[in-house]
């Protein structure tokens, strides 16, 4: 069952949170779920991420990896080698393309393929503004007391 969302109201009545209705469309948009080529999502670190993706068959110049604009795109294609009869085959060497939507301010700090398995390393590197910070307690003169304004009852008794 697949259901249509309009995200329009959203834009409407929020200013800031177009990403964020952005990534709501992109989702509600997946089609079809392609499991292939099996991967694994690791944390590493408190900030660091690492992708491993099992891409046997495929060489280091059959691959590519971007990363533009919050969106890491893993492709791969071969070109086709028919000339062998095969019996089975049993290793899929069919061209793919794996999307992984990041979060913000993770960079990709790199990537390496060895024994069939490519990696990709990823890095969050939150600005030193947006970081958390403590706020030191003054314990100087104490802050001017506010009075709430007072209302005059006695006219209202009346």
């Amino acid at each position: 069952m697949k259901t249509n969302l309009d995200f329009t109201p959203l834009y409407r009545s929020s200013i800031g949170f177009d990403r964020m209705v952005d990534m709501l469309e992109s989702a509600s948009r997946v089609a079809s779920f392609d499991n292939w080529p099996p991967c694994d999502i690791a944390k590493v670190d408190d900030d660091q991420y690492r992708i491993t993706m099992a891409v046997a068959g495929f060489s280091q110049d059959q691959l590519t990896v971007t990363y533009q604009a919050n969106m890491l795109v893993v492709s791969g294609s071969q070109s086709g080698d028919e000339n062998g009869q095969y019996l089975y085959r049993g290793i899929n060497g069919r061209a793919f393309e794996r999307r992984f939507e990041l979060a913000d301010h993770v960079k990709v700090e790199g990537a390496s393929l060895e024994n069939g398995l490519l990696s990709i390393d990823l890095k969050r590197e939150v600005p030193e503004e947006m970081k958390p910070r403590k706020i030191e307690i003054s314990s100087g003169a104490p802050m001017p007391k506010i009075e709430a304004p007072k209302v005059e009852t006695d006219k209202l008794a009346a």
